[in-house]
């Protein structure tokens, strides 16, 4: 059967990003769409060629295939293809072919550019390449619901004014919100006790609904900061309740504003950097949600919000290491301090334990270890007191193998290189991610350089290496869905660490083996490995925005368990994210198969 116009635009209105258009744009774009008839097995289009426009399924199934011809995705009704390749310079970054009798929906290049320019949706859905300016920081430009306190105190209209009075009491709260189910009545705050209340005489025991201020004004959540600050200057108020769809979901008072604005990464070291206890600094650790928060809820981009937080865990550090010599004496011979995993690769988000060692100066003798054992428990207990917890796997300096002479270190690592059994190459894994954070770094310095040289001329250590990375693997489904957790506590969830940044962070650390880079961090090793040629430039580019999607979503899903008053985790659930949200991030997920499937098919794996 034919598909007509009005079938057309019928379709596309239940596709993203043309849902978001309007209906007289609807009308000019369907007649441009050619329908394409596809039977079973026939070929697309093949990798490298130049691409005929944007193409949309219509009904039937499309099979994706990388370079290698591995299947990385199948698509379905209302699933967009060859986007990539538009909007990389015109030619296919992979292969395509139907897998059943199929009908595809084309839109021509020409119209795909000229759509692209003329609608920002569909620019921002197709083509989602790193901005070259960060989005500037502040509270003016904050939406609403990232500093509001949420859920808000509540109480009935028949609540006296003492029991409101006393409930305010126990929360630490100026305000409580007076609400039928989730409908907002009123608001009554301390003002009103002492000018409506107490100055008139009236009894402790008049219902809060006599001396209330009768549906107040109130913000949505979308509202911004200086949508506050105006509304609060303009009528002389200090408390806001934030509304959605009639439902009362937070509050806002000018102590909330204050808070916001106070945070910063700068002071929070200051406080650390002159504490005198690991639960002094575990006060200033405490805010570091509320400044994930803040920062993510600012636009900052996810490599400056996990630098800012890893520079905490940094402090804290360097401030244990001081605490600790005051009680001890001096180190008896030089150490240096090195930090592993997500802190030596300034990854930290809101959910991180502790890796750590110590590389002592080949002086250290056997006399020494007690000095430098009970160093290494001063620091560990005081970074668990301030939340980063003890390591699971005992990868921390307390453990006597991870507190060892230079000499010793020499030996781990010439081991693991060239006797690359399971355990080296989870234990390499880890260690070639280590960062100095204090002593003396000249300890790591020259280690570091001769690992790197004995790795990079270790083709089999390196594909031992490259088999164990990509043992992570994406959660891609393949019937364009999430290979969500399927049993226990997270079940139906993604993990956004282990499933999610984890696959990216380990193809970085292969190509920074591969090509001897001294960095650490992933986005930085996936730089250095475009511009030395580890890695392509195009391969560079596609993987460098998929780890960016997926990293950003990570630190905006644990912001927003932050705001409703949880704990962050890496767990997300798929539908907590819009169709918008989701298509993107599989995109993405799928790039990162993509590119582990030409890492194994390349130099280094495993016969």
């Amino acid at each position: 059967m034919p598909i007509t116009e009005t079938d057309l635009i019928r379709f596309l209105t239940s596709v993203h990003p043309y849902d978001s258009l309007e209906l007289a744009t609807l009308h000019d774009l369907a007649p441009k769409f050619q329908v394409l008839p596809v039977t079973s097995g026939d070929s697309i289009y093949e990798l490298g060629a130049e691409l005929a426009g944007l193409y949309l399924v219509h009904h039937g199934e499309v099979e994706v295939f990388d370079d290698n011809d591995m299947a990385i995705s199948i698509l379905g009704p209302r699933n967009s293809f060859g986007e990539r390749g538009l909007t990389r310079g015109g030619r296919a970054a992979t292969s395509a072919r139907a897998s059943m009798a199929t009908v595809l929906l084309l839109l021509p290049r020409a119209d795909f550019d000229a759509l692209m320019q003329a609608e920002p949706a569909v620019k921002r859905f197709f083509d989602r390449r790193r901005p070259e300016t960060p989005i500037q920081n502040g509270l003016t430009t904050t939406r609403a619901e990232s500093f509001m306190a949420a859920p808000p105190v509540t109480c009935s209209p028949g609540l006296t004014c003492q029991g409101a009075a006393q409930l305010m009491r126990h929360h630490h709260i100026s305000c409580v919100c007076i609400s039928d189910g989730d409908r907002l009545l009123g608001i009554l705050t301390t003002r009103d006790l002492t000018e409506k209340l107490l100055a008139e005489g009236l009894p402790f025991s008049t219902p809060v609904s006599q001396i209330m201020t009768k549906d107040p004004r109130s913000l949505p959540p979308s509202a911004i900061g200086s949508d506050v600050l105006h509304a609060m200057m303009e009528h002389h108020i200090g408390h806001i309740p934030v509304v959605q769809n009639h439902q009362l979901v937070g509050i806002i008072t000018q102590t909330d504003l204050t808070r916001f604005q106070a945070v910063s990464s700068a002071e929070l070291v200051s406080s650390i950097a002159s504490a005198m206890s690991a639960e002094d600094m575990a006060r200033v650790t405490a805010e570091i949600p509320r400044l994930l928060v803040q920062l993510v809820a600012g636009g900052n981009r996810h490599e400056v919000v996990t630098r800012l937080i890893t520079d905490i865990a940094d402090t804290v550090t360097r401030r244990l290491l001081t605490l600790a010599e005051r009680r001890l004496g001096p180190a008896p011979v030089p150490y240096l301090w090195l930090a592993c995993g997500s802190q030596g690769r300034q990854e930290q988000t809101g959910v991180s334990d502790q890796d750590n060692c110590l590389i002592l100066s080949d002086e250290a003798t056997n006399a020494h270890d007690g000095y430098f054992s009970a160093l290494a428990e001063f620091v560990c207990d005081g970074l668990n007191t301030c939340g980063y917890v003890y390591c699971p796997g005992d990868m921390m300096a307390t453990n006597s193998r991870w507190r060892q002479p230079l000499r010793i270190w020499r030996d781990y690592f010439g081991g693991w290189i060239t006797k690359p059994g399971p355990e080296a190459q989870m234990l390499a894994s880890v260690m070639f991610d280590l960062r100095p954070i204090g002593g003396d770094v000249s300890l790591f310095e020259g280690l570091q350089a001769q690992v790197l040289a004995a790795a990079c001329a270790n083709s089999i250590f390196v594909a031992h290496m490259t088999s164990n990375a990509l043992k992570h693997t994406p959660p891609l489904g393949l019937l364009r869905g999430f290979a969500t957790i399927r049993s226990g506590e997270h079940r139906n969830t993604l993990d956004m660490k282990h499933n999610g940044v984890v696959p990216v962070t380990d193809l970085g650390r292969i190509y920074a083996l591969q090509a001897k880079i001294p960095a650490v961090n992933t986005r930085a090793r996936l730089e250095a490995g475009a511009a030395a040629g580890a890695i392509s430039p195009s391969g560079a580019r596609d993987l460098l925005d998929a780890y960016d999607l997926i990293a950003q979503t990570r630190l905006e899903h644990q912001a927003d368990l932050v705001r409703k008053g949880q704990a962050p985790d890496n767990y997300m659930a798929p539908s907590d994210l819009s169709d918008f949200e989701r298509s993107h991030l599989r995109d993405a997920f799928v790039v990162v198969k993509t590119m582990q499937s030409a890492m194994g098919h390349g130099k280094g794996m495993l016969g």
